[in-house]
């Protein structure tokens, strides 16, 4: 099981970090982060492996930063320079394996989703 927070309302330019804790016995699955705009397909954001090896969509590389705490069971995404584009529902997911896929059908659990709105 994964449960998101940290979403919310944000001007253009500002920043959010979201938090995505993560339940379960396995420590080494491989977590990520997806959005979801509306009209628009789940896009993959940003992931992470249980060592730190990250992954970033194009469009968030340099303004986005993963990063997790296993003692925790907790990824984060820290967001900076928000824009209106980045407008979304998001959504944490966890796959059972080590390795890392930016495809949704990779994830074997998903959480309900926090909404971020940047308004311009």
């Amino acid at each position: 099981q994964v449960v998101e927070s940290g979403g919310g309302l944000v001007q253009a330019g500002g920043s959010l970090r979201l938090s995505c804790e993560a339940s379960g016995r396995s420590l080494r699955h491989y977590l990520g982060w997806f959005r979801q705009a509306p009209g628009k397909e789940r896009e993959f954001v940003a992931g992470i492996t249980w060592n730190g090896n990250v992954m970033y969509a194009d469009s968030v590389k340099g303004r986005f930063t993963v990063s997790r705490d296993n003692a925790k069971n907790t990824m984060y995404l820290q967001m900076i320079n928000l824009q209106s584009e980045d407008t979304a529902v998001y959504y944490c997911a966890a796959r059972m394996i080590p390795s890392g896929t930016m495809r949704t059908s990779g994830y074997d659990y998903w959480g309900q989703g926090t909404q971020v709105t940047v308004s311009s």
